[in-house]
């Protein structure tokens, strides 16, 4: 099968998680600079996951650059992903709305944990049907940024109920780590 549907419909989903998440962000009835001042939590936890978003929109870009053909199974692993992918604007507000209490950090690393698992899941099946001299086999085989990722939200979630700020400033991390484009690909193609 053609790669092109996948990935407007990839496109068109994570467009609308981005509208999603701003039409969270709810104006404030008064017309004052202090009454932005409860809006701070909800803004900072919309900033985070639209850098997440980002992310995962640069880096799918990046990956079915390299892929020939898809198939029912890779379709599947890409919705697995967009589903994961779909809970961000619940979570982002939770977030925002209870100022990154405990029980919404965790669950807002469950979900980027999941997001990541569904990634890791969605590239497998690719190179499964790709091989292992696949462009995006050899790009990721050794996946240190990843592994990283994973490993940090695992300890997020629970580390959530000891400080939530100790969670969050994982998921900067993990985001920081990723805000640079992965690389890994280009090489590969050059």
């Amino acid at each position: 099968m053609n790669k092109t549907r996948l990935e407007a419909f990839s496109d068109g989903v994570l467009a609308i998680i981005i509208t999603i998440m701003v039409l969270e962000i709810k104006a404030p009835e008064d017309d004052s600079f202090e009454s932005l001042q409860h809006l701070i939590p909800v803004f900072l936890s919309y900033v985070l996951s639209f850098i997440y978003v980002g992310i995962y929109w640069n880096n799918h870009h990046h990956m079915l650059q390299v892929v020939k053909k898809v198939n029912g199974s890779i379709l599947w692993g890409n919705l697995f992903l967009l589903f994961w992918l779909s809970l961000i604007p619940f979570a982002t507000s939770w977030i925002g709305e209870h100022h990154f209490s405990a029980v919404p950090m965790s669950i807002y690393g469950f979900v980027l944990l999941m997001c990541a698992i569904a990634y890791n899941i969605l590239q497998y099946r690719i190179i499964c049907l790709e091989g292992k001299d696949s462009i995006l086999h050899r790009a990721v085989e050794k996946d240190l940024k990843g592994k990283i990722s994973v490993v940090c939200y695992i300890l997020a979630i629970p580390l959530a109920f000891v400080s939530p700020w100790i969670s969050g400033l994982l998921y900067i991390a993990v985001a920081l780590l990723w805000i640079i484009p992965d690389s890994r690909i280009e090489k590969q193609l050059n």
